[in-house]
């Protein structure tokens, strides 16, 4: 039997049957899959345009964004291998928030820059994972900050310090601090700890709220 905890935790935390690795639980996936679907996303119910969507030009600056975390001992199940592969750090760029549908990254540490489409004054960020009703999210983001950065990444602008908390919604908005207000066209996110797993977290959706540079 594969060390499915070490090929795939992300899903072993979501509902996977270690006694039987290769097969989920249908009722603990079935039921966190229609909790994570029946939350309506943030921009939706509240009428704010996301700028951090891949769909609409975003992107992820990879040379200033943590590594993907690499599972282990993937070549010790045959049948599961296709589950192996961490998902690509965009994945925190799209809609989809299915369980296992997150970016992973090592440790309890880490960060991820967004290249917006355009330069954004932002007004808030919205992080999202699932639902805790179903088992642990140790692997959910706890503390972290968020700035504005340029370029090159020479200057940064601190643009709020925030806990994201497991025991309230998936889907929870942070108000940002941009008194001047600069415009910026790349955002850092810096993950300072997470909420217990200490192999790796996991960032399901990201989301920047604000205006364009020449909007009123």
């Amino acid at each position: 039997m594969c060390n499915v905890k070490k090929v795939i935790p992300h899903l072993v935390e979501e509902g996977l049957d270690e006694q039987d690795p290769c097969k989920a639980l249908p009722g603990v996936e079935v039921q966190q899959t229609k909790q994570a679907m029946s939350q309506t996303s943030w921009e939706d119910r509240m009428q704010v345009s996301d700028w951090a969507l891949k769909s609409s030009g975003a992107t992820i600056d990879r040379q200033r964004t943590s590594k993907s975390y690499e599972w282990e001992d993937n070549w010790l199940c045959g049948v599961c291998w296709f589950l192996s592969a961490a998902n690509p750090p965009d994945t925190i760029l799209q809609p989809d928030v299915s369980p296992g549908h997150c970016w992973p990254f090592q440790g309890s540490r880490g960060q991820v820059v967004i290249r917006l489409p355009a330069q954004i004054r932002p007004t808030a960020v919205t992080v999202q994972h699932i639902l805790k009703a179903s088992g642990t999210i140790s692997s959910a983001p706890r503390d972290f900050t968020v700035s504005g950065v340029d370029a090159e990444g020479e200057e940064e602008t601190l643009l709020g310090t925030f806990m994201y908390d497991e025991e309230k919604e998936a889907i929870q908005t942070f108000p940002l601090k941009n008194e001047l207000p600069r415009a910026f066209q790349y955002i850092k996110l810096l993950i300072q700890s997470n909420w217990g797993n200490p192999e790796y977290t996991c960032i399901y959706r990201v989301q920047v709220h604000g205006k364009r540079a020449n909007q009123n």
